[in-house]
């Protein structure tokens, strides 16, 4: 496994973790990094996904909510929710980051880490929000002034 897929999943189990206890609390950063060992490389990137998310979290929800259909937002699936908050991040805030990569990681990880048709639900709601924000062929889109 590459270091960028264990720096999604890393960053979907802190934010997970963060989901389930509420904000964050003193020193959990830190705890989680104890319990959940990774490379520099990968921490530094899973730290990325954590603070970009954390940061733009209102943006991220609120885009996800207006895809969802006969759903609500707060009744998804805690694993599912975090998946699609990190590769919405990533659409959203991380041009560099092709189109492609980000909706085939975000399904495979809620393939391995949740439970029945998840990764075909997280690929309709990000292959809905990825056709809304980035146009095939096109140049991926600035990042989003928060």
């Amino acid at each position: 496994m590459g270091r960028r897929r264990e720096g999604r999943e890393a960053a979907i189990q802190f934010l997970f973790a963060r989901d389930l206890q509420g904000k964050e609390k003193p020193g959990e950063p830190e705890d989680f990094w104890t319990l959940h060992s990774a490379r520099a490389s990968t921490r530094a990137f899973a730290e990325n996904l954590i603070q970009g998310v954390i940061t733009h979290q209102e943006q991220i929800d609120t885009a996800i909510t207006k895809l969802l259909e006969n759903f609500s937002f707060e009744r998804l699936a805690a694993v599912d929710r975090n998946v699609l908050r990190v590769a919405s991040y990533e659409l959203l805030y991380c041009p560099e980051v092709p189109t492609p990569v980000i909706l085939n990681e975000a399904i495979d990880i809620a393939k391995a880490l949740s439970a029945g048709e998840s990764g075909s639900f997280v690929n309709g709601v990000l292959d809905k929000l990825a056709k809304s924000l980035r146009k095939p062929g096109a140049p991926a889109p600035a990042p989003q002034a928060s």
